[in-house]
């Protein structure tokens, strides 16, 4: 089975991103032409404002709040800018409640906090943009609140390592997108989750197509995409593989498992494909239905022992 390539980041580019960030200032607000050595520095600057902060290449243990305007976090090179294991209010390394963010080419890795939601990303309002970013080695990539008039984009990213579902707290999964507008992911892939599920998402539209879902070195998973309270949209030309170390293993997709909010009648399941690892004979379903929505299948390669639907 051929896997999506996402986030190209060669062993010359790794060392790269290791090095000491150039010159003492490597926040640069290209608007205003000013730099800051302090990436919150650089945030305030454009305030309420709209504006793109270049990153130089280097490891930073920095984070920022963003509480107004429109920023684009951008890497100079992508692949070279790592934030490592800063975390601002608790949350994340990033905790964006403006009217909009755009974060691309950065890695975002080591995130960990008592709550057990240590995050790259906590969106919190407003829309966001992701793109060929890293997310690994945390307890969550990107945890959102509630803003039913955003809208989440994310693209050629990846998300490794992340989840869990310990210590008597919540499960955190890699993506858990709250009461959002609407829910993008193309692209991307997902994969050596630590617990929870990979794509979690209360939104009440979803397009999810040209995925990788490699569960193949997964550590107590559960789904590959949950939509807890139903969806319309799209799930298309995604590649699903189901490891053997499985906290819950009966379920690819599921439908409104924790109650029908939205209509899924709307939602299509097209043109994906779901197996086991080699050498693996189990049984699962790749959609659960909650509901009396019909969602629509077509075309989706199934291997033995993957039951096209369910209703529980």
């Amino acid at each position: 089975m051929r896997f999506v390539s996402i986030f190209l980041l060669s062993a010359g580019a790794l060392g790269a991103a290791a090095l000491a960030q150039t010159g003492p200032e490597p926040f640069v607000v290209v608007e205003q032409g000013r730099s800051f050595v302090q990436l919150a520095d650089a945030v305030a600057a454009i305030g309420a404002g709209q504006g793109t902060i270049s990153i130089a290449p280097g490891s930073y243990r920095q984070c920022a709040v963003q509480a107004a305007g429109a920023i684009a976090y951008r890497a100079a090179q992508s692949g070279t800018v790592i934030f490592d294991g800063a975390i601002c209010e608790g949350k994340a390394t990033l905790v964006l409640r403006g009217r909009a963010a755009q974060v691309e080419g950065i890695v975002f890795q080591n995130l960990r906090v008592p709550d057990g939601n240590g995050a790259g990303i906590r969106l919190e309002k407003g829309d966001l943009t992701v793109s060929n970013a890293l997310f690994r080695n945390s307890e969550e990539g990107i945890l959102t609140a509630d803003d039913p008039s955003g809208r989440i984009v994310i693209d050629r990213s990846t998300f490794q390592h992340l989840g869990r579902c310990d210590r008597d707290l919540s499960c955190a999964h890699s993506i858990y997108i709250g009461h959002y507008g609407s829910l993008t992911v193309t692209r991307s892939r997902f994969e050596k989750g630590n617990g929870g599920h990979y794509v979690k998402a209360r939104t009440p539209r979803v397009e999810i197509s040209d995925n990788s879902f490699d569960d193949s070195a997964g550590h107590l998973t559960n789904y590959m995409i949950d939509l807890p309270n139903g969806a319309s949209g799209s799930i298309v030309g995604n590649e699903m593989v189901q490891g053997r170390d499985k906290d819950n293993y009966s379920v690819f997709i599921t439908v409104a498992a924790e109650g029908r909010e939205h209509d899924s009648s709307g939602l299509v399941v097209r043109g994906n494909s779901a197996r086991f690892v080699p050498g693996l004979e189990r049984a699962s379903t790749f959609v659960a239905n909650w509901t009396d929505d019909v969602v629509v299948q077509a075309d989706n390669r199934l291997a033995p022992g993957i039951r096209p639907a369910d209703r529980r």
